[in-house]
């Protein structure tokens, strides 16, 4: 068939920069088709080659004692959780698809993350999500709020996985372009997991489960540009999903794993066939002859090139061993899904796509993938005028209040810390039974391992606001309170995966602020020993309205893994008792309100520096709060962060409609003691049969301990100060969101 003839113009419209199409032409020794180029405008698009950030993402510590798969090597990363099973886990944005269609943006994000976990034989149990939102009072960000929870809810609860945690934050920054990072994790035995590779010339390759359409072509290229007021136009670029399609090619997947008779397999996500085929020949250095046109499709007269680039969900390519076809047919016949040899495994590394007998394209796999012939930038950076000017904040220059009940109240009832119960209420936890904190609400989501006495603790953080007034100890703040979730939950921090999302990575200021975050989050993965198992970097999240560019704040999600050796050691966030003690365990007296909700959303000061935080007295910390646990020594751990210590002791008292009496004892501001976000700190509740013990641990650490007052059976008093019934906090803290979108 003939194609139209290419130009450096054709190359500019689909997304390549003009350097990138000479490179290409050096490559092929040719002129590439229209095929070929498109080809690899998907695969060198900032989505699929991670062109502008794979050398600071190399820099990230990938090496740990219980690391089966590093960052890099397969579709997700995987960690030994010990007796013979290891947790497959990562973490994914779908941001632009959910600004322009938020339903089917949010559900196929959910799809494709599960479809990267049980593709490596992994069964998953469990899906936590991150999600940013604009101001939730505008009629935008309720339509995109609305449509992305409906979405993750509709897919996940269909598809029979539990959501078991997340965070939900709002932010103008966010109005156009909302943020939405998906994780899950799963199971598997070790030895029993599939590779994302492709060898043995002659074997067949088969692309299994929904037949292609032209849902989501271009949708690389799409998630690798900045969103305009044109962008409603890409709506073809969003891809649409079948969670229930979806469940069948999970159990097929699985069948097919267990049965041996595969030599690789990948989903089919960004970029489609040609990803697929691409990197799993890159990756096993052979090549594949491909029949685009025996491709099932779900649309008549579709093009090479949107056979090669759809991105329609649900599907992926299977290399079978030569001899066990029938094999296969026979597993996907049997769950009613498509199955279809579309070619073999060739020798050398060429892939060749022909269409009704005719090559359309010749391509080297190395050449188009990340980690081969895709091309890597240095960008240039520099630091922003904000960041000089925030230093000069002088916490001194800020009144304290007239009435802190009042700001408590405020707090309570901000979206940022009110509870997400409209969004979680939507989402199945149940499913499976894993779910160890419906009784027992965690700072981490603990989920049960049904093989033995162990659980995995799961957790998804990031401070937005925090990253954006200094991106290194923002984002090792992120790091660090994952780590400090897990280890108030009764868990061991083990690996991260993380979600990098930031502007446009050719403005000097946007770049710069994805560095600092890669160097915070090294130093933290580093002192806690949790290296990066992979995840996703999604630039171009700004929006361009009219002539003004609104960027995100910098958002490095951290999904992070940890493992309880035992289950008995999970510890909730709950009060349990009247007249148990209250302690706050590490870092006090600092007097600091930097970057705290009540500094920006209460008394409207913007441009401060990241609160207090040192990443020693932190890990201090975490070791007396583990030391505590295993001794059992304590009733309740809770973190302090997104409102200070008053947010802390009213979201512990909440759980079992418990109230508490504190006196401010330390010499430090008031506003600080209470709504104060400095880091490395903990609110802990003991009976006093415990009380020995807990006093012969504290005396081996050299943590700060610092005496707060007592449980009560419902009233909450605070220096003295009666400011009534928990139940008043409460209804604010649980009905405020639900109040606001209606």
């Amino acid at each position: 068939m003939s194609q139209p003839s290419t130009t450096v113009e054709t190359a500019k419209k689909l997304g390549l920069l003009a350097e990138e199409y000479e490179q290409i032409k050096q490559i092929l020794g040719r002129t590439p088709n229209f095929t070929e180029l498109c080809a690899y405008s998907g695969m060198w698009s900032e989505h699929c080659s991670y062109k502008n950030s794979i050398l600071w993402l190399k820099t990230l510590p990938k090496d740990g004692p219980h690391m089966l798969a590093k960052a890099g090597e397969e579709n997700a990363g995987l960690v030994d959780i010990g007796d013979g099973l290891a947790c497959c886990f990562k973490i994914e944005s779908h941001n632009h698809p959910s600004a322009i269609e938020p339903y089917q943006g949010a559900a196929t994000g959910v799809g494709g993350i599960n479809r990267d976990i049980f593709t490596m034989g992994a069964r998953p149990i469990a899906q936590l999500n991150s999600l940013r939102f604009g101001n939730i009072d505008t009629d935008r960000t309720k339509w995109i709020m609305q449509g992305v929870v409906k979405g993750i809810g509709s897919y996940g609860n269909s598809f029979g996985v539990p959501t078991v945690g997340g965070e939900v934050f709002f932010d103008d920054s966010f109005e156009q372009n909302p943020l939405v990072n998906a994780m899950s994790a799963g199971i598997v035995k070790i030895g029993q997991t599939i590779s994302a590779t492709s060898y043995g010339v002659g074997n067949p390759v088969y692309i299994v489960g929904s037949a292609t359409g032209k849902d989501g072509i271009g949708g690389a290229a799409f998630a690798s540009g900045d969103l305009t007021e044109d962008s409603k136009k890409d709506l073809p670029a969003v891809q649409v999903g079948d969670p229930f399609q979806e469940k069948l090619l999970l159990e097929a997947t699985l069948e097919v794993v267990a049965s041996r008779a595969v030599i690789g397999m990948q989903d089919m996500g960004a970029a489609g066939i040609i990803c697929s085929t691409a990197e799993m020949s890159a990756k096993g250095e052979h090549g594949m002859r491909i029949d685009l046109d025996k491709v099932p499709t779900r649309q008549a007269d579709m093009l090479p090139y949107e056979l090669l680039l759809s991105e329609s969900q649900e599907r992926m390519l299977v290399v079978v061993k030569k001899g066990q076809e029938k094999v296969i047919e026979d597993i996907f016949e049997k769950w009613d899904l498509p199955c279809a040899n579309i070619g073999e495994v060739i020798e050398g590394g060429q892939l060749e796509f022909y269409f009704h007998g005719e090559k359309v394209a010749d391509l080297p796999a190395e050449s188009l993938v990340l980690g081969g012939g895709a091309p890597q930038y240095e960008r240039d950076y520099s630091e922003p005028a904000y960041y000089a000017e925030s230093k000069k904040f002088n916490p001194d220059t800020i009144p304290q209040p007239t009435n802190y009940k009042d700001v408590a109240t405020y707090l309570i009832s901000h979206p940022n810390i009110a509870s997400k119960n409209w969004v979680y209420n939507q989402y199945d936890s149940m499913v499976g039974t894993v779910n160890m904190n419906t009784n027992n609400p965690c700072d981490a989501a603990i989920v049960n391992i049904k093989e033995n006495n162990k659980a995995i603790a799961l957790t998804v953080d990031c401070n937005s606001r925090y990253v954006q007034a200094d991106p290194e100890i923002g984002t090792e703040i992120a790091v660090s309170e994952a780590a400090r979730n897990i280890i108030c939950s009764g868990g061991k921090p083990s690996a991260i995966t993380n979600c990098l999302n930031f502007g446009n990575p050719y403005n000097h200021e946007a770049y710069w602020q994805f560095v600092g975050a890669i160097k915070g989050m090294s130093k933290a993965c580093r002192h806690f020993q949790t290296p990066v198992t992979g995840g996703n970097v999604s630039f171009y999240n700004q929006s361009k309205i009219g002539d003004k560019v609104i960027p995100v704040f910098p958002t490095p999600s951290i999904g992070m893994l940890g493992l309880l050796d035992k289950k008995e050691w999970q510890t909730g966030i709950g009060f349990k008792s009247p007249n148990h003690v209250i302690y706050l365990i590490g870092t006090h007296g600092t007097g600091d309100i930097n970057a705290s909700e009540y500094l920006y959303s209460f008394k409207n000061i913007k441009n401060t520096p990241a609160p207090y935080f040192n990443i020693d007295e932190e890990s201090a910390m975490h070791n007396l709060i583990k030391d505590l646990i295993r001794n059992k020594s304590i009733e309740s751990a809770h973190d302090i962060s997104d409102g200070g210590l008053i947010t802390t002791l009213l979201e512990s008292a909440f759980v079992n409609n418990l109230g508490f009496e504190i006196e401010k004892s330390i010499d430090e501001r008031k506003d600080a003691f209470l709504f104060g976000e400095a880091q490395g700190r903990v609110v802990i509740s003991l009976n006093a049969d415990q009380q020995p013990i807990f006093e012969s641990l504290i005396v081996k650490h050299t943590v700060p301990v610092l005496y707060l007052g007592k449980v009560t059976k419902g009233q909450i008093e605070v220096d003295g100060e009666h400011w009534g019934d928990v139940s008043e906090f409460k209804q604010k803290y649980t009905d405020s969101i639900a109040a606001r979108l209606y």
